[in-house]
Parts: C-alpha cells; sequence; structure tokens
C-alpha cells in the first residue's frame, strides 16, 4: 500500500501541539508533499500519556493504518512502538525514543515499560523504521536511544547537538518523509 497519511504523536506535557517544538512547522510542510496528508491533533491524557488512552486513540481517531507513516517524538515514540507491536503501518520515524520509564514515576504510569518491548513483531508489522536519537539529549541516555536502534535495527540517524529535538524546525524529517514517499 502506498504512503497517503503522516501522523504526529508528539511527546507528553505538549500542550497546544500545533505551536510546540516542529510539530506545526512540520504538518505544514508535509501537507505540500503530494498525495501527502498530516494529522496533527491535542492528544488525550496530554501530561502522564497513557497507553491504555492514547494507542485507541492513534487507531480510532487518529487513523494510523497501512498507509501511514507515525511520527512518533519522546512519549510519542513510546506510543508509536507499542502501537506497531499489534498493528500494520506504513513506516514508524522515531524522534528521541527510549526503552524505560528513566526512573520517573509520570513515566512509569504511561505503562508503556511495564514489559518487554516487542521487537520482532515491530520489525514485522512496520516496512520501514527511521529513528533520530542525539547523544547530547539532556533527558535520555544514549544508551537506551541504541537499544531501540539495535531491537528494530533502524535507519539510525545519529546527531551530537539535537539534545531533545525540541528545535522549530526539522528538515530532515521533512526529507525522511519525501523519501519514503518516493518510495511508496
Amino acid at each position: 500500500m502506498p504512503l497517503k497519511r503522516a501522523v504526529i504523536v508528539p511527546g507528553n506535557g505538549a500542550g497546544n501541539i500545533e505551536h510546540c517544538n516542529w510539530y506545526g512547522w512540520a504538518k505544514q510542510r508535509i501537507n505540500q508533499i503530494p498525495d501527502v496528508s498530516c494529522t496533527l491533533k491535542n492528544m488525550p491524557d496530554p501530561v502522564t500519556a497513557r497507553e491504555s488512552i492514547w494507542l485507541p486513540f492513534m487507531e480510532k481517531q487518529l487513523k494510523c493504518d497501512e498507509e501511514t507513516v507515525i511520527i512518533g517524538h519522546s512519549s510519542g515514540a513510546a506510543a508509536a512502538m507499542r502501537y506497531a507491536e499489534t498493528h500494520r503501518v506504513f513506516a514508524v520515524v522515531l524522534v528521541g525514543a527510549y526503552t524505560s520509564d528513566l526512573g520517573d514515576e509520570n513515566e512509569r504510569e504511561s505503562g508503556y515499560f511495564s514489559r518487554p518491548w516487542e521487537w520482532e513483531k515491530m520489525r514485522t508489522n512496520v516496512k520501514y523504521i527511521i529513528q533520530f536519537g542525539s547523544t547530547d539529549d539532556p533527558f535520555l541516555p544514549w544508551e537506551e536511544q541504541q537499544e531501540v536502534a539495535d531491537g528494530l535495527k533502524t535507519d539510525l540517524q545519529k546527531y551530537s547537538d539535537r539534545g531533545h529535538f525540541q528545535n522549530t524546525a526539522f528538515p530532515e524529517l521533512i526529507d525522511v518523509i519525501k523519501r519514503l514517499k518516493t518510495n511508496s
């Protein structure tokens, strides 16, 4: 199936996501790619980002399916990975992905980190997996980002100067979406 839709799943606590980080900027540029539409909606339960709330929202409201690339940032990356364990999607772009609750109570309550990651199921359900990570991320240890790359055998775009990818623009992401569209 061809790529027709991009869905941006933000990090937790993002507030009005149209005006947060690179999300609104990326939506505008993705919508300029022929035959691709981008969905960006404020998520329910935006602070704790519970798996039990976000995954059904991704399926029923955001319509993530085999013609969709899920662009997940931070908690959104964790949600994208858990979603891909049980759903077929065209592609997943992980930005600032990690594997544990980092010793944080809020992260623990989200539910994403209560069981082992099912890397093989994700690889089976997703055609393309691309990951952006930065060694200077102030929130995520590089070891956890590398663990995601190793488990998913991702196309890892490794940086040393992007922190937690909270910039207002993200041109490399747009290049990846254009490349995915060409490959579909």
